[in-house]
């Protein structure tokens, strides 16, 4: 299967560069993946569109403030390992050679943390060892910035928006991106969902930088993804044995949730997964999704593509583009099912 099979064409102007006023203010496309049929409707619609006996899973995995800017450094925390130690992505590289110190300073021009490059692993990830005084997370949300992807250009007012409400702080690590489908839920839509009768149940993983990189093979079976944590908590696996006992639906709330669910097989554990779902996969968990729209030729396209079939998903995405959805993080959602 080719890259260029998961193209589509779109107009710049329909990126959406910022948040939509209300957090579920987006609109909600709906397509049915056995018969294609599409439905026009908007996010808070989703209750309704639920039934009593269902299970939302969402992806609980916090985005931390991880780019530092230094005088010649740009560093990208990627993934916790023991005690100080990160690995992160440097730009350009060239600047972060092995025994490196890179400075990072406040606004006021006082040194507040330094990185020392102890080694240069696969993929030109450095692993670096961070020296600072106090707990990491304050000193990042004090001089780190929010990952945003690059094709979101305009300056963010309110980086509070590129968090779900449900994230939480998790000792085995962070994201370096957010799970952007459930950046539409606010605390009130979700207790709707729960007097419905539909039970809201909770996995992390971890987002890592490689949701910012391109399949770069034109055969996607040569495209391998990098590894990335995952956890599924006993009470999320009950929740969904007890969802399918019962004849009811389990639908993941983004990619990310979907690739956990799919990756342990619904069942309680934890551990690195880099799964790579594209058509011809067969699931396992899930029986919907609830997704953004995504880039041509990306790893989630494809993902998406396997759920639903590939001619529905880009007849979806034309008719998208013909409505002038508003596409990628900050964008509008699609519930597949």
């Amino acid at each position: 299967m080719n890259k260029k099979d998961f193209y589509y064409d779109l107009p710049k102007h329909l990126i959406a560069q910022q948040p939509t006023e209300k957090r579920d203010g987006s609109r909600l496309m709906v397509l049915n993946r056995d018969s294609g049929r599409i439905e026009h409707r908007m996010f808070t619609d989703i209750v309704s569109l639920l039934n009593p006996g269902d299970c939302i899973v969402i992806n609980d995995s916090k985005v931390i403030p991880a780019r530092l800017l230094s005088e010649r450094v740009e560093l990208l925390l990627h993934e916790r390992l023991e005690g100080s130690r990160w690995t992160a992505l440097a730009k350009p590289g060239k600047r972060a050679h092995v025994g490196d110190t890179i400075i990072f300073r406040d606004t006021r021009g006082n040194e507040r943390l330094t990185a020392k490059v102890v080694v240069i692993i696969e993929g030109g990830l450095r692993v670096v060892e961070l020296l600072h005084e106090g707990e990491l997370e304050p000193l990042l949300e004090e001089i780190g910035e929010m990952p945003l992807p690059h094709y979101i250009e305009e300056k963010q007012t309110d980086t509070t928006r590129y968090q779900t409400v449900y994230a939480k702080a998790d000792d085995a690590g962070a994201s370096v991106a957010a799970p952007t489908a459930g950046l539409h839920f606010t605390e009130q839509l979700l207790e709707d969902i729960r007097k419905k009768g539909v039970k809201v149940a909770r996995v992390t993983l971890h987002v890592g930088i490689g949701t910012f990189r391109p399949v770069k093979e034109d055969d996607i079976t040569l495209h391998h993804m990098h590894s990335e944590y995952c956890r599924i908590p006993p009470e999320t696996a009950d929740i969904i044995n007890e969802t399918k006992q019962n004849g009811g639906r389990v639908i993941a709330v983004g990619t990310t949730s979907c690739r956990t669910l799919e990756s342990l097989a619904g069942l309680e554990g934890a551990g690195k997964t880099d799964i790579f779902i594209y058509p011809g996969y067969k699931f396992k968990v899930i029986d919907g999704l609830l997704t953004n729209f995504h880039l041509p030729e990306s790893t989630l396209i494809m993902l998406v593509s396997a759920l639903a079939g590939r001619e529905n998903i880009l007849a979806a995405y034309r008719q998208a583009v013909e409505n002038e959805y508003r596409f990628f993080s900050y964008g509008d959602a699609m519930l597949v099912l």
